[in-house]
């Protein structure tokens, strides 16, 4: 009987070994597939799958160790070498998210910033308690390995042809589930010095031959990569240039020198700081999420708030680094010494790639991993008597990160499913479905209200309703109140777009441009158009096209004058757009001055390609201005490319409808623009 009893008796200890064994594999095939995840359910299939991983894994991690906690009575953890600096990155996020970030939804969603490094510290600290971190390290480079694989198979047009694959590939050449060819050189890169290591210290030979093959492929990747991201290349990274980013960046700093302008509002910035010269570049019409280089948009989004605490990373990187050379002499390793070695060899590659390259959700999720590999740990362990009693203890400790686990969780719940519902929107607005678009476009707002790309399509899908419902011949009186119903809607959405990001000057523009569409539909329209289109001008000082269409509303209530110098600052702002002097020369025209418009319109058939449309149109204004001076006014017939001021919009309606009080426009920040005499210019409407 005592020997039955010995043969079935179970060691708690070695049942512990196997559940952590278990549970190793999961947080590595975790690593394994966020870079890989990708959903074309999501208006963004590349980041916000990752991002939704990133967030649900850490979650059942946390979850899996708390109910260790509590069954076993006891509670342990590992201190590793970057605990604090990780803690200081991540709170700086936290803080200038709370603080500055004007629309947290930015951060935490899309380009989800702070998400990424919160998500990815916790991560950092969850990979510090593993036993086996060899299993994280292995699933790099089983990652890094499939995208070159999918790459591959992408050049060689298989993925394109598959079903449900074939829809995320389409033409795209090079796809990798990084989203981009940068991102995956960037990656590839920074796995190699493990391959390396692999191959140069592994003593079984089937293991050295899996590395070996691993390391030509990513060296094949690499080579793949930078290919494609040569200049000239449909598939060739836009970048802003080092001048423009450090002058956003300094001027930031001149505003908001310790939080900068918020984790995820880069943009706000590029706009009001971008310098003068940008509108000379062959980008001028792109907006940027980030600088050229990691660390100049963390200057510019965390300012020196962020940067100490990336400081004091770097700073224990160096120290770490040292003392494991230093052990390596004095033990008088060959080769790359310990695996340590190679971890903190590839964080140092991508510290150094940051410097002149953005990062991205997948990249930034790869500096914790390394931090975590690289990090030294020590154990710890506050343990608890093993009756039901006494794992009180064990349940106070546990029960914040569970609870807060599952806040979390439901809150990411509801933004992923915000996120899918206004794809399947985006899918409608495609298929010319206006009625499910708008439909569709309420529930996202219902499930997630505090995005302002939601409240901007469904501003935009309630103006295109009622500009079909405007079109009729005959308008019943019902339907004159769905049109002052779907118009008002219209002008709603728009506000709380600017209500939710007053900083972006896109959600300015969108309210100006519905206020435009409605001119004709409603009284007093225009004058809340060009206060909105004010402030966009104000917030985007140097956009020559938002000067023109603040232009057009001064030149359609012919107050010629002001539309003159509102016109002439868009030519300032960019010399050699077309457009720009060819809605100075119709000012001109209409002001008597046709001199000066004869020399404007002179200067838009020497920009324009000859033998295009808008030549042909600028080559008959010219013609009709020069023979009939000063005498009469050819009507212009609107181009491709120019577009002429609009003149005095005809009333669709025979009785305009009446806007409420409440569609006035939100009122705006004092924020001045500058202009080349450093004044701002004050137009003001006639009715």
């Amino acid at each position: 009987m005592e020997t039955e009893n010995k043969k079935t008796q179970v060691n708690p200890d070695s049942i512990g070994v196997n559940l952590q064994f278990f549970e190793d594999l999961a947080f590595a095939f975790l690593v394994f597939l966020l870079p890989l995840v990708v959903l074309p359910i999501f208006p963004n299939s590349f980041d916000t799958p990752k991002l939704g991983l990133l967030v649900f894994g850490v979650i059942a991690l946390i979850l899996v160790k708390s109910v260790k906690a509590i069954t076993g009575g006891k509670v342990r953890f590992c201190l590793g070498k970057f605990d604090i600096a990780v803690m200081l990155v991540a709170l700086a996020y936290v803080i200038t998210t709370v603080v500055q970030s004007p629309n947290k939804m930015e951060a935490l969603l899309l380009p989800g910033t702070t998400t990424v490094v919160v998500g990815g510290a916790f991560l950092y600290f969850l990979i510090n308690q593993m036993k086996h971190k060899r299993f994280v390290e292995l699933s790099l480079v089983a990652s890094a390995i499939t995208m070159v694989v999918v790459m591959l198979l992408s050049i060689a047009g298989v993925l394109s042809s598959l079903p449900g694959i074939g829809q995320v590939v389409g033409e795209t050449q090079a796809f990798n589930t990084l989203g981009g060819v940068l991102p995956s050189l960037v990656f590839f890169a920074v796995v190699v010095p493990l391959t390396v290591y692999s191959v140069i210290n592994k003593k079984d030979m089937a293991t050295k031959a899996f590395y070996g093959i691993s390391l030509v492929l990513l060296i094949f990747g690499i080579v793949i990569s930078g290919f494609y991201s040569l200049p000239g290349r449909d598939t060739s990274p836009r970048l802003p240039d080092f001048t423009t980013s450090w002058t956003v960046a300094i001027d930031t700093l001149k505003v908001s020198p310790l939080m900068g302008v918020g984790p995820g509002n880069y943009v706000s910035a590029f706009n009001r700081f971008r310098p003068l010269s940008y509108n000379q570049t062959d980008n001028w019409q792109l907006r940027f999420t980030s600088s050229r280089s990691y660390y100049i948009t963390l200057l510019t989004e965390v300012g020196v708030l962020g940067v100490a605490a990336m400081g004091s990373v770097v700073f224990l990187y160096v120290r770490v680094a040292k003392a494991a050379q230093k052990e390596s002499r004095e033990r008088k390793l060959v080769g790359w010494g310990s695996a340590n070695v190679a971890y903190l060899v590839s964080f140092g590659v991508l510290l150094v790639l940051l410097l002149i390259f953005p990062i991205t959700p997948a990249l930034m999720i790869l500096m914790f991993v390394l931090l975590a590999l690289a990090s030294e740990t020590k154990p710890m362990e506050l343990s608890f008597m093993g009756d039901a009693k006494s794992r009180f203890p064990a349940i106070v400790v546990t029960t914040p990160f569970i609870l807060g686990a599952i806040a979390v969780g439901y809150f990411a719940v509801r933004v992923l499913s915000a996120e899918a519902i206004y794809r399947s929107a985006i899918n409608a607005v495609a298929a010319n479905d206006g009625r499910l678009a708008y439909e569709t476009l309420q529930r996202a707002i219902n499930t997630n209200p505090y995005v302002d790309r939601y409240r901007i399509s469904y501003s935009q899908v309630n103006l295109a309703l009622a500009n079909n419902i405007a079109q009729n011949e005959q308008i019943s009186e019902t339907d004159r109140n769905t049109l002052a119903q779907l118009v008002q809607q219209a002008i709603r959405e728009g506000k709380a777009a600017v209500t939710l990001n007053a900083q972006k000057a896109s959600n300015w523009e969108v309210l100006g441009s519905v206020y435009r569409a409605v001119i004709p539909l409603a009284q007093g329209a225009d004058v809340f158009a060009f206060q909105t289109y004010s402030q966009a001008v104000a917030l985007d000082p140097i956009n020559p096209n938002t000067r023109i269409a603040l232009g057009g509303l001064l030149y359609q209530a012919k107050n010629y004058k002001d539309a003159i110098d509102v016109f002439r600052l868009a030519t300032l702002a960019k010399p050699d757009l077309a457009n720009a002097h060819f809605n100075l020369a119709a000012a001109y025209r209409e002001d008597g001055q046709i001199d000066r418009a004869i020399s404007e319109m002179s200067i838009v058939v020497s920009l324009v390609e000859p033998g295009t449309q808008d030549y042909e149109l600028a080559t008959a204004e010219l013609e009709s201005l020069q023979s009939q001076k000063a005498q009469k006014t050819t009507e212009v017939t609107e181009g491709e490319t120019l577009t002429p001021p609009e003149g005095e919009t005809e009333t669709v309606l025979e009785e305009p409808i009446e806007l409420p009080q409440e569609a006035e426009p939100p009122a705006a920040e004092a924020t001045p623009t500058p202009t080349e005499s450093g004044q701002t210019p004050t137009p003001t409407i006639i009715p």
